[in-house]
């Protein structure tokens, strides 16, 4: 018979990690226990140090022992929809991660600083994490700490934040960035230096203004930014030439620059439920927009250059 490398014991009503499990600790590459109803993990889990792959999702999990520091190996960790209140800094010691999701749960105020030593991590998923701030160390490099300089993906949606740390430009690798439904009010200009973004959301936050450095994102493709108490869009909007669709719905806009002809790649726009009265002809400029949506504004009427 051949070694057990892959496991998937999810949507069991279990209430406990089964002990045969454990039978397989030398071999065991994947496992995965989403949707059960186990509150503890075992001693004996930590010692299946070849695990790749490990999902605890939707399960009633409190805590992460600090024994995880033993899964040396592990690459993914799933831990989202359970009730853990606290990640062990000893997570530090897990550097394969490239994976990690521990959305939805009452983590807080702060995420373990051994976060930062993850230096392999690509995708971080921390959406509705209950989070205030970011560690101090999040995405620089300080005495003792190692930038997260791999990552690509960092989901922070319904986290609770009120401000990004001023050096959050160093994880200048990262590709999609969402901080949807936050308390966000400005976006810290080193962001400028993130020149591989191409999805931002930012919608449900707490902004003005448009955030003038997302116009040095030069490379953004995708870009939410509604339900916000912004009140016009710039004329540096022009610079986001490879922007194919963006969002500004449910903000308070009055005026759109023209300069948004110069985005020829848009095929997308949507300015439902602002303050509009008239749209810039240079719109019509658009040859690639294929969906426009502006109702619920104060257009009265269309210029012959839009359609």
């Amino acid at each position: 018979m051949d070694p057990l490398t892959a496991l998937d014991l999810s949507h069991n009503c279990l209430q406990d990690v089964p002990n045969n499990v454990f039978s397989h600790e030398r071999t065991l590459e994947e496992l995965y226990l989403d949707a059960n109803q186990i509150r503890d993990l075992p001693r004996a889990l930590f010692h299946c140090e070849g695990l790749r792959r490990l999902y605890l999702s939707d399960n009633e999990l409190q805590s992460i022992p600090s024994a995880v520091s033993s899964l040396i190996k592990l690459e993914e960790l799933n831990i989202s929809k359970n009730n853990i209140l606290q990640i062990p800094d000893t997570i530090k010691s897990c550097k394969c991660l490239t994976i990690v999701d521990a959305s939805i749960n009452p983590l807080g105020p702060r995420l373990p600083d051994g976060f930062t030593q993850l230096i392999n991590l690509q995708e971080l998923y921390l959406n509705d994490a209950f989070l205030e701030f970011l560690p101090a160390n999040f995405g620089r490099l300080p005495d003792g700490f190692t930038q997260l300089i791999n990552l690509q993906e960092l989901y922070l949606n319904d986290a609770f934040l009120e401000f990004l740390p001023a050096n959050f430009g160093r994880l200048s690798r990262l590709q999609i960035v969402e901080l949807r439904e936050n308390h966000l009010k400005a976006l810290p200009k080193s962001m400028s230096r993130l020149v591989d973004l191409r999805r931002l959301d930012i919608g449900q936050n707490d902004f003005l203004e448009f955030p003038e450095v997302i116009t040095s994102l030069h490379k953004l493709s995708e870009l939410w930014c509604d339900c916000n108490r912004i009140i016009s869009i710039p004329n540096t909007i022009g610079a986001l030439t490879d922007l194919t669709y963006l969002d500004a719905s449910y903000n308070k806009i009055e005026e759109i620059a023209a300069q948004i002809c110069h985005c020829l790649q848009l095929t997308d726009l949507t300015f439902t439920s602002n303050n509009l009265i008239q749209l810039p002809e240079s719109i019509g400029s658009l040859v690639n927009l294929k969906i426009l949506r502006v109702d619920e504004n104060e257009i009265k009427t269309l210029s012959s250059a839009i359609g």
